[in-house]
């Protein structure tokens, strides 16, 4: 069986998720950060989904998300509800998950050419 590697094109996706890195396309990202299909934000100042506010929300919607993706680390992590609500009012849908399911949730819909913003959390941060 012959194998071909098929880079996906037109998109920022993770290549792959480690515990303590991220790695878009070539890029590997130890620091939390926001992935958008178009770009991606660095050094996004979060360490725990438990320090997530209503300034974060306004952050995240900058990039024009119809969906976001909450991955917290290695374990689904729950943030305030106060921050879920934040988008749920403004009528984009959140889910929270860890960062290996976020990852693999955000390069399917991406490929599929759908507004989604992936907010990872890394211990790193």
């Amino acid at each position: 069986m012959d194998l071909s590697l098929d880079r996906p094109e037109g998109y920022l996706f993770v290549r792959r998720v480690a515990a303590n890195a991220i790695t878009v396309v070539d890029r590997e990202l130890t620091a939390s950060f926001l992935l958008a299909p178009d770009r991606a934000v660095e050094q996004w100042p979060v360490t725990t989904a438990l320090a997530l506010d209503d300034n974060h929300v306004a952050g995240i919607l900058e990039l024009k998300p119809e969906l976001v993706l909450l991955g917290t680390g290695t374990r689904q992590q729950f943030p305030p509800a106060a921050f879920l609500a934040g988008f749920l009012r403004r009528g984009v849908g959140i889910e929270v998950m860890d960062n290996a399911a976020a990852a693999r949730t955000y390069d399917l819909l991406a490929g599929e050419g759908r507004r989604v913003v992936a907010a990872f959390i890394l211990p790193g941060s």
